[in-house]
């Protein structure tokens, strides 16, 4: 009887084990990541592990200035309309954007709307909580993994500050943390 209560014990907290969140490991300091100088990983979510597991989330920030920039530089290079140009300008986000990539196993994995996302300043007060990204497939990228990205407009802050960005993942059951410098 003493066995068959054991087991009992040891089959719900394997239940209850499969419903949790599983923890990332951290970074024992924020690494900044290696293709945008305003953003730093704190869970280690783009290395080889990661790749391995087909886990990588990724995040990267452009300020409005940079894209403010670009603007100008395709307006000497194409022939817009002045219209063109102010449609483009009204269009830009005054925080600018938040571009996240996500690589996984499988085209149905791949979808951004597993993806959350919440941005918090450093007294924790939420400024800016996407529960979805917007739907869509990925695209084919190496061996079996499949891209998806999305852009999001951000949040504009009046002085440049250290943001943290929460990115929940739904399938995988995993939450990705960033620090973003804004500028």
């Amino acid at each position: 009887m003493k066995q068959f209560f054991l087991l009992l014990a040891l089959f719900s907290t394997l239940a209850a084990s499969a419903q949790v969140k599983t923890e990332r490991k951290k970074y024992l300091r924020p690494k900044k990541d290696e293709e945008c100088q305003y953003v730093q990983n704190v869970t280690k979510n783009t290395d080889e592990d990661a790749e391995v597991s087909a886990s990588v989330t990724r995040l990267a920030y452009r300020p409005y200035t940079e894209l403010l920039l670009e603007l100008n530089e395709q307006r000497k290079y194409s022939t817009w309309a002045d219209s063109a140009y102010q449609r483009r300008l009204n269009n830009l986000p005054a925080g600018g954007v938040l571009i996240v990539t996500m690589l996984r196993r499988g085209s149905t994995n791949a979808n951004p709307s597993y993806l959350s996302l919440v941005v918090k300043d450093k007294d924790e007060k939420e400024l800016l909580n996407i529960p979805s990204l917007p739907d869509g497939d990925g695209r084919f990228w190496n061996r079996d993994l499949y891209k998806s990205q999305r852009t999001i407009p951000f949040v504009k802050t009046l002085e440049p500050q250290a943001l943290r960005v929460i990115i929940n993942d739904a399938k995988l059951k995993e939450d990705f943390e960033y620090i973003v410098n804004t500028q």
